[in-house]
Formats: C-alpha cells, structure tokens, sequence
C-alpha cells in the first residue's frame, strides 16, 4: 500500500511539478473560454477546473490525466444555462457526479472492451482536429496581424527547438515565460488572456444550488445530468485509455468512473461546471514529463494559485503564446501513421475510423462519434464473423444417407447462409448433422436450425444431430421447437 502510494505520487516529483505547472497556464484560456461556450462566468469554468483536476489526482484511477472543465460538457449545459440559470447547471453537475459514481460502482468502465482500436484512433484525431480548429479565432480575422504570427512563430521555435538543447525544463513552459516576458517588456498590443473574461480575485466557497428540491426540478436537471455524465465518463474513458499507451501502463477504469463523480459533485458544490478528462492538456501533462498523481493536483492547485493571487500577470500572457502550445498539442495528439495506413489497413477499420472522425469533427459530439464507430465497428465484425462458415457434405454408396458437417459460427448474420447450404430436394432417407465444429450463439442461428430440420422431415428423411457443444445444446433445449408437438406447423405457419 505504501509502495503504491509513492509510486503514484513521489516517483517523479520534479516532472510532474514541472509539468503540473504549464498545464495550470494552459488550463486557464481553455477554463475561460469554455465557460463562454457554456454562457457562465469565466469563474464557473476555472473553479470547476481546480477543483477536478485536484480531487480526480487524489481518487482517480488514471495518475497523470488531467481533468477539468472541458468543451464537450459545455456544449451540453449551453441550452440548461440559457432556459433555467447557473443555479440549475450547478444541480446537473451534481446529479452528473452521482450518475458517474454509480457507473464506477456498477463497472461499467468494463465497457470500453467494446470500443475497437479504429473508434480510439478516431476519437483521437478527431479531438486534434477540434483543437487546432478552436485556435483559429485566435489567428484569423481582426486577431491576424503580422505580430500575432511573430509570437506564434517564436513560439513555435521555442517549443520545438529548446528539446535538442537541453530537456531540463518543458520546452511549452519556457515558450510561455519568454514569449510573455517579451510581450511586457516590449508593451505589444495583442490579446491576451486577460481580454478573454476577468479573473476570479476569492477562494470558491462552498455551497448548495439554489432550486427547489421538487421532482419538476429532477425532470429539468435530469436528462442534461444523464448526457453530462455519459459524454465526461466517453471521453474521460478514452482519454485514459491513449495516456495508457502513451506512458506504456495501465489504468483502473472504474475507479476513474468513480473519481470523476466525486470531482463533479465537489466541483458543483463549489460554483464550478460539470468536467472531465481533456485529452489535450493531458498530452501536455505527459509530453512535459508528467507521470503521476502529482502532476494533475499541481495543475489543480497552481492554477488556482494563478488566477486569484496572480491574476494580474497571469492576464498578461499573449494569447498567441498559448496557441503555440496548443498547436504542438493537435500535432502531437494527431495519429498521422493512420492517414499513411488507410491504404494496408482494412477497408472497415479506415471507414470506422473515417466516420468516427468526421461525425466528432461536423457535431462537435464527441459520445455520438464514437456511438457511431462502436456501432459500425460491429456490424463490421458480424459480418465478418458470419462469412466464415463452411457446409461440406459426404453421400453413402447406396445414396440414401448424407452427411453435413458445419464449421464456423452460427447466428443472425449467418442463419441464411447456413440454411442455404442444405439440399432440400434430395429425396433421402437420412440426415446427419455434424456441428462438432461449429457454434450456434443466438435464437435466430437456434430457429435456423429448426427450419432446417423441419423441412428434410417433410420431405420425408430422418434427420441426426451429432458433436453439438454444451453452450450450444443448452441454446437448442431452452429454444428450438423440431422435437415439440406441432412444430412443423408452428414454424411453418400453417
């Protein structure tokens, strides 16, 4: 227990401070601009994320992700906030938070068993995709001007160029300091993350929404809480899941369920939005050498630190700086071996992959791109499953027995092709099936089945089953009607 303990907190202490710190700087325009999305005070958003990212380091069960206030949840709250008030989103952040321990507690974080590698790889690119995209306000327009492009430029130089130097200090982190030092010194006129919303100058308080406790309000709350916890478990769940590979361990899913529950429900008592897991600064985290528990509670606690004891110089910081980083972010998290593998690939995991990648980037929907990818991934699958079954037959010198022999699985993409691989017009005495290889996993494979014998009995021939597997012959007792009164009949619909 105590080993655990220091592995996950004090294995890496100088990169995970390190790192902690440029993802707190990174966190406050992300904080802020999410809470526009959501039509809430910048505060909303920036308490929201201190107090996930601190309490998800303590609970969690990912050591080196970060979570915090995020865009995908803000774009569920942008209707709640505008019908019914910040109080009500503070309720739905807290009902998210109880949904989400129930998830945890029921493990369903079993299920990204069902989520294939092609839906990850989407989900991943689609996410860099949407980061570079939310860079461009910050590039394009009245924002274009030849210094902005110096800043993002030199940014850019730093970001990459200081690792072959010297890689005792997160290249991102030097880039913010310098690029924003030069900016003061120089008293260049571009944005800033000042101009982006005003600062919280308090502590957060806590305290408790201010609805009526009425079943109108649950009505009200509940189906934004339920999407809420759906779309922060998706992402935070994949999330974790590209920070496994990246850091080469592994993760405990359903305490990451839970940990983000208690977050939520901590954050909405405190005045802050529902959160979870970001995909972008969490690469940042890993990327500046952040591997621990440590890292995310550092992130949590400086960025508190910055903007109500340091607001000041913190809103000095170019905004162009900061799009340098997020930028290095979108490169990063991009997979651009997938784009040169379409071509080996198979054709169904680069359309899985495909569509994952443009339904997330067209909505903005993070839980119904990778709904549509799990679900391509498969149909694709049972399709593949069903082709491989194979009905190959033997006939007796004296021409009134034959033999069936079935290898492959049998179920509802294969029950016509198995039936189609019998000779109904014969006209033999005997049938014997061999399923000795085979595997029937359904009701619909088990009523294929019953047609088949059904009809070589009308036809007059007695037909045996041999070598059928014990899950499979618990499926024919339970529901196959050949050997029930009236079968013919019944199934027939005569």
């Amino acid at each position: 227990m105590l080993n655990a303990y220091k592995q996950s907190w004090l294995s890496n202490v100088r990169g995970d401070l390190l790192a902690g710190l440029v993802v707190a700087l990174a966190l406050i325009p992300e904080a802020i601009a999410f809470s526009i999305i959501a039509g809430v005070d910048p505060k909303v958003g920036l308490y929201a994320s201190f107090c996930i990212a601190v309490i998800t380091a303590i609970v969690g069960g990912r050591p080196g992700m970060i979570s915090a206030a995020t865009g995908a949840m803000a774009l569920v709250m942008v209707t709640l906030v505008r019908d019914h008030g910040l109080e009500y989103l503070l309720a739905a952040t807290l009902l998210t938070g109880v949904l989400q321990i129930f998830a945890g507690i029921f493990k369903l974080g079993l299920l990204m068993r069902f989520v294939s590698r092609s839906v990850v790889t989407g989900f991943v690119n689609a996410l860099a995709i949407l980061i570079f995209l939310a860079q461009l306000p910050e590039i394009t327009g009245d924002n274009a001007t030849p210094l902005v492009f110096a800043i993002l430029a030199g940014g850019l130089a730093i970001i990459y160029g200081l690792p072959y130097i010297t890689k005792a200090v997160p290249s991102p982190l030097i880039c913010i300091v310098v690029l924003t030092g030069i900016a003061m010194y120089f008293g260049f006129d571009v944005r800033t993350v000042g101009d982006m919303g005003e600062l919280p100058d308090s502590l957060p308080v806590f305290l408790l929404p201010n609805v009526p406790l009425t079943f109108e309000t649950l009505q009200i709350i509940f189906p934004y809480a339920a999407t809420l916890a759906v779309v922060g478990l998706l992402e935070s769940m994949m999330t974790a899941t590209i920070i496994d590979d990246l850091t080469d361990s592994t993760s405990n899913k359903n305490r990451e369920c839970v940990g983000q529950g208690v977050a939520n429900i901590g954050a909405g008592l405190i005045g802050g939005m529902a959160g979870c897991a970001m995909i972008g600064q969490s690469v940042i985290n890993v990327k500046s050498g952040g591997r621990g528990r440590l890292s995310s509670f550092t992130a949590g606690s400086v960025l508190l630190i910055l903007v109500v004891f340091l607001g000041e110089w913190v809103g000095q910081i170019p905004m162009a700086a900061l799009v340098a980083v997020m930028i290095m972010v979108a490169i990063g998290t991009f997979s651009w071996s997938s784009v040169r593998d379409l071509r080996t690939n198979p054709k169904s995991s680069s359309i899985v992959m495909i569509s994952t990648v443009a339904v997330v980037v067209m909505t903005h929907n993070l839980a119904l791109g990778v709904l549509l990818g799990v679900l391509l991934s498969a149909l694709f699958f049972a399709r593949k499953v069903g082709d491989i079954l194979y009905i190959g037959s033997t006939l007796s010198e004296d021409g009134l027995h034959r033999q069936y022999t079935v290898i492959g699985q049998v179920f509802f993409t294969s029950a016509d092709q198995f039936i189609g691989g019998f000779d109904f017009k014969e006209g033999i005495d005997k049938v014997t099936i061999d399923l000795s290889r085979a595997h029937f996993w359904d009701i619909t494979a088990i009523s294929s089945l019953d047609k088949v014998i059904l009809k070589f009995r009308r036809d007059g021939a007695d037909v045996e089953l041999i070598g059928l597997n014990e899950a499979s012959a618990t499926l024919v007792d339970r529901f196959a009607v050949h050997d029930k009164p009236d079968a013919v009949e019944r199934l027939m619909g005569h």
